[in-house]
């Protein structure tokens, strides 16, 4: 099995339809359908079951994809080798991060490398999936969980205590909660992943008991933009409720995890000219905010 078929098979594999295969790999459907006959064909098995839920895996299927991994991470090695030799500041870097800090940090720390250097070409991903390093879904990650894996290198860049936030609109129209209350007569806006996961939620270590949830959002800068548009009630990062004006409530209060930003990448990336430069923007642009 060569590499081009390899990768036909993992898609397959990954995405159980050919519909879904094709759209990573970014050829038609019907490519696909062809490809993996072909394949099946030149190698005298049945690699997949053909299903009414789409496409699974036969036993002997099963067999050959551990192999097809370790080819994978093979080539994804030896690519990753190559280019932690260039030196040229020029090309394509990829970036993943969440929405929130897409806009507050990644954007200008763009505008800035485009400044000094216009041939390196930033792709953003912001978004709540985690992309992989280790198979190049991305370069560089900026995100607030620090991986495990031994090949990357993390860097923490910015701790920032969580605190409890409102609009003044809001708190002119409905005061502010007494501690102790349990949010009593009050509206709350929370992240919905910490609602699906704990479940005894709290803000700044206050349960929500006897509040009102009235939005639950998919990512943090949902959260905030719900808070500044007076929806009710939540807890953000300290620096972006002060940077958005947002009004502190329950100062003495935080929560007992701060919220930490680490940069990530893998370690044959890391002294890849163009991947150097755009850590150090990135890197510039939290100085300062609370590391």
């Amino acid at each position: 099995m060569n590499w081009d078929d390899a990768r036909v098979f993992l898609a397959v594999c990954r995405e159980s339809t050919l519909r879904g295969a094709a759209r990573v790999l970014g050829v038609d459907q019907a490519t696909v359908g062809r490809r993996v006959n072909a394949l099946e064909k030149s190698l005298g098995a049945t690699l997949f079951l053909r299903t009414s839920e789409g496409y699974a895996l036969t036993a002997v299927g099963e067999a050959a994809l551990h192999s097809v991994e370790k080819m994978e991470r093979s080539a994804l090695d030896l690519e990753r080798q190559i280019q932690g030799l260039d030196e040229r500041l020029t090309g394509i870097v990829r970036v993943s991060t969440t929405d929130s800090l897409a806009i507050d940090f990644m954007i200008p720390a763009i505008a800035r490398l485009h400044e000094q250097h216009p041939d390196v070409r930033v792709q953003l991903d912001a978004s709540t999936q985690f992309l992989s390093l280790a198979k190049r879904e991305t370069d560089i990650a900026v995100r607030n969980t620090r991986p495990d894996n031994p090949d990357l290198i993390a860097r923490r860049i910015a701790r920032w205590p969580v605190g409890l936030f409102a609009s003044r609109a809001y708190v002119d129209r409905h005061g502010i909660p007494e501690p102790g209350s349990l949010f009593e007569g009050h509206d709350l806006v929370v992240y919905q992943p910490y609602l699906q996961t704990q479940k005894d939620m709290t803000l700044v270590s206050e349960p929500l008991g006897r509040g009102r949830i009235v939005a639950a959002l998919s990512s943090s800068l949902l959260v905030r933009r719900s808070i500044a548009a007076g929806i009710g009630i939540g807890e953000i990062p300290i620096y972006t409720g002060e940077r958005d004006g947002l009004v502190r409530l329950w100062p003495q209060r935080t929560r007992p995890l701060p919220y930490d930003v680490w940069l990530v990448t893998h370690a044959d990336l890391r002294h890849t000219a163009r991947v150097r430069v755009v850590i150090d923007e990135i890197v510039a642009g939290f100085a300062g905010t609370g590391e």
